[in-house]
């Protein structure tokens, strides 16, 4: 996901969130990431 942003070719801040969003609705309890940091700002700002 890192990559393709770096390269332009997706949103990056998009699709991290829309990956973390399809585990929870997969059912997991607990999801263990690299952009664990990103994301808690991404949340934190609304």
């Amino acid at each position: 996901i890192k990559a393709a942003a770096m390269n332009g070719w997706i949103d990056g801040e998009r699709v991290m969130m829309e990956t973390l969003l399809c585990f929870k609705r997969a059912g997991c309890d607990g999801i263990l990431t690299y952009f664990a940091i990103e994301a808690a700002r991404k949340l934190n700002r609304g």
